[in-house]
């Protein structure tokens, strides 16, 4: 693996007229701090974060890619020209990539140590030749691990460990999650069954209860199913959920958990209301499947909250002994709880061809994209 003096970076940029621009920077290595590693990429997941912060409302049947290899631009064309949304963005050509995982090749002297060492790491701006880090925020793994095995060891894994921790520092004693299917959503029926937390999943279609079912999950409620809210009131009362995550956003599912959880609650309150069950009930929001409005209809008492979630702003509430511990699970789990399946992998160079990245908008179950960096 040669090293080189300057670095490549994938930008994307929204120009106040409305159009988004995709394209490899480069620029001089930055000088390393103390505490500092430089990391040369090697593999990285493509998340739904990374799409947002990487396409905005981008209409990619607008997309045009020009020149070729690190020198090509891909530009297209916002939703409706519409700005507003991503005002806090406007001309400031922000680095793509989450996570991801590599070597690390230099290092300033008071890490001099790490030079060698394969680690994963998660922080924005992954999507690049280099990644400049400080050396603690990096999960060393062993030297054999393969890249796509550790490329995806951060945002899912403490992402669905963070929804567990969650459950238990609010006093909650079980789990809905929707579009259980993902990911992250089988993770997390690994982590419950693991950990003897009942879990509620909800899915969309009977291929993916059955493929839950094959991972040992007891609850699986098909979304699509004409008896669905029959089926999930049945599983909210047997397990007694009171808190869920909703990877959907918007329409009307938020609305429907909490009804669920307040029917469950009734059936166990010795006296009537006017407020309903005084058990809280907690709905947090983590993703964006469906991008309209959340509809409420407020008949579920008033113990209830509606929040985001965000694992950043969790790994900021809790102590870095409960940081370390997460960490330390998912690297002793990197091959089995914690393992992520890729369906396809492409280069850096490919996330500025319209095609591909139509494709990676599909938002597939089971079609995850690996990027593999080539040493360019």
């Amino acid at each position: 693996m040669s090293f080189k003096d300057t670095n490549l970076v994938l930008r994307s940029e929204i120009s106040a007229d409305g159009m988004l621009d995709l394209w490899l920077d480069e620029r001089p290595l930055p000088v390393l701090k103390s505490g500092e590693v430089r990391v040369r990429m090697e593999a990285a997941p493509v998340n739904p974060s990374d799409m947002g912060l990487m396409l905005a409302s981008a209409d990619l049947s607008t997309a045009n890619r020009t020149g070729a290899g690190v020198g090509s631009r891909m530009r297209a064309e916002l939703l409706d020209r519409k700005v507003r949304p991503f005002a806090g963005r406007i001309g400031i050509p922000l680095p793509v990539g989450n996570e991801g995982t590599g070597t690390v090749v230099d290092a300033a002297p008071d890490v001099a140590d790490m030079i060698g060492r394969q680690v994963s790491l998660f922080g924005g701006g992954m999507y690049a030749r280099y990644r400049t880090i400080a050396a603690k925020e990096c999960l060393i793994l062993p030297a054999h691990i393969a890249a796509e095995k550790r490329a995806s060891l951060f945002v899912n894994p403490m992402t669905a460990l963070a929804m567990v921790e969650t459950m238990r520092m609010e006093g909650h004693g079980a789990i809905i999650h929707t579009a259980a299917a993902s990911s992250l959503g089988q993770m997390l029926i690994k982590i419950c069954k693991a950990d003897g937390v009942d879990l509620v999943n909800i899915v969309r279609g009977e291929q993916q209860v059955a493929m839950l079912k094959n991972l040992g999950a007891q609850y699986v409620v098909d979304g699509n199913a004409p008896d669905f809210h029959a089926q999930l009131r049945t599983a909210v009362a047997e397990t007694r959920a009171t808190i869920a995550f909703d990877a959907i956003g918007g329409g009307r599912m938020t609305n429907i958990l909490l009804q669920a959880m307040e029917a469950s609650e009734l059936r166990f309150s010795s006296s009537y209301s006017l407020y309903g069950s005084d058990v809280v009930k907690q709905i947090y929001i983590y993703g964006s499947l469906d991008l309209g409005e959340t509809g409420l209809d407020r008949s579920y008492g008033y113990a209830w909250s509606v929040s985001a979630f965000l694992v950043t702003n969790f790994l900021k509430r809790v102590s870095d002994d409960v940081r370390l511990r997460l960490l330390s699970r998912i690297a002793s789990e990197y091959d089995s709880t914690f393992a992520t399946q890729f369906a396809r992998c492409i280069r850096l160079t490919d996330l500025l061809e319209p095609n591909v990245l139509a494709g990676l908008t599909q938002k597939r179950t089971g079609d995850k994209y690996l990027i593999l960096f080539d040493d360019f």
